[in-house]
């Protein structure tokens, strides 16, 4: 009976070496989210999208890069919304966890000092929603996966000047963060390029953490504008909305691709309804592969996934597509790496269910955004496009 059970345990064990996902070597891919601190919502959504992708290619045997086929193994380090957590949190990645390459930060504060660590440790990364230059500028190894504000406020200028017929326009931002400091700025510049020096006749600001903006919306709703832009994030979109209907703002409020959570709108119920917003896809009437993706994330985690899953899914993807176009690794981490590098900034005509992006030689794709609007029954749907 015991040399039936040793035979039996033998013939498993062979039968696990012989499966396809068994002989297969591992790649380690990095992920610095923000599973905790001030936007938890977009570390979840991120890592929920990446389990998801990873699931499906190593259920299918891996990925193949020449001859071999490895498994995927993500590592997800907590960057706690903050800058000084992220740079720490990309040098674990890279020393301790020897990670190929690294997806995310997501948001511009983390993205931008993780980046400088990245490039100086020629490691890849790719953000899949830092939208401001900083991001990638001067570092080779540094990719996105989203379109960049220096176009996106422009999209939002043109679109409240065409929409609404705004020819004043106020603004209100946090002055201490990254990404709606860079991205108020450059609507800024292209509203008052559109309508002339003045234009923009109120340029509020707060800082990180802020609940109160009454005095800033007092003078907004006072300054004569047509429309607000407010480029914040979606546990602070509801604060200002409310706030500013209180004190009688009966005018369009347009945001940007932070709105884009699917918290939003149970923070800011139908307050936020009728709304417009600049961002990377529209899920709903999405279509093909984009309603594939959604139909399989609502089923698996009970809610519609919002940009930053859809931007982690096409980094992922793009990442995949690097490493299939080295035609091998070597087992050499520097040589990897670098070989990786070099394919993610050769790709062109990325099928990616955000859209099709090329990489023109730098770490910047070239794609369209889209505007959104939030319908009266709070969901997110198509209005227009906006191409380069």
């Amino acid at each position: 009976m015991r040399r039936v059970s040793i035979v039996i345990a033998m013939a498993c064990i062979v039968g696990l070496l012989l499966s396809p996902l068994a002989r297969a070597q591992t790649i380690k891919v990095g992920f610095n989210i923000p599973l905790t601190g001030d936007i938890p919502k977009v570390g979840e959504s991120s890592k929920f999208a990446a389990e998801m992708y990873k699931e499906e290619v190593n259920k299918a045997g891996g990925v193949k890069v020449g001859d071999k086929a490895y498994k995927l193994e993500f590592i997800y380090e907590d960057n706690e919304s903050k800058a000084e957590s992220a740079t720490p949190a990309a040098l674990k990645l890279i020393t301790q966890d020897q990670v190929l390459a690294m997806i995310g930060p997501q948001a511009s504060k983390q993205a931008i000092p993780a980046g400088e660590v990245a490039n100086a440790n020629k490691t890849p990364m790719i953000s899949p929603w830092s939208t401001n230059p900083k991001t990638t500028e001067g570092r080779p190894y540094v990719f996105r996966a989203c379109f960049l504000d220096p176009f996106q406020g422009p999209v939002a200028a043109k679109f409240v000047t065409e929409e609404f017929g705004a020819k004043k326009a106020a603004v209100l931002y946090d002055i201490a963060s990254d990404y709606p400091k860079g991205l108020a700025e450059y609507f800024k510049e292209a509203f008052e390029k559109i309508h002339g020096p003045g234009s923009v006749v109120a340029f509020e600001t707060f800082t990180t953490k802020d609940k109160d903006f009454s005095a800033q919306l007092t003078k907004i709703v006072n300054s004569g504008a047509d429309v607000l832009f407010t480029p914040q994030y979606y546990d602070e979109v509801p604060l200002i909305v409310k706030q500013a209907k209180e004190l009688g703002w009966k005018k369009p409020i347009m945001g940007s691709d932070s709105w884009g959570s699917a918290e939003l709108m149970k923070l800011c119920g139908d307050a936020c309804n009728g709304q417009f917003f600049s961002t990377h896809y529209a899920a709903a009437g999405a279509k093909g592969e984009t309603k594939e993706f959604i139909d399989k994330y609502n089923a698996k985690h009970g809610y519609v996934p919002d940009d930053v899953a859809a931007l982690t899914w096409d980094a992922i993807g793009l990442l995949l597509t690097a490493m299939k176009n080295t035609a091998g690794l070597s087992g050499d981490m520097a040589k990897d790496r670098d070989a990786v590098r070099e394919q993610l900034a050769k790709i062109k005509n990325f099928e990616g269910i955000t859209g099709k992006m090329t990489f023109a030689s730098h770490g910047d794709p070239v794609k369209c955004a889209v505007v959104v609007k939030i319908s009266d029954k709070g969901e997110f749907e198509f209005y227009k496009s906006a191409c380069p």
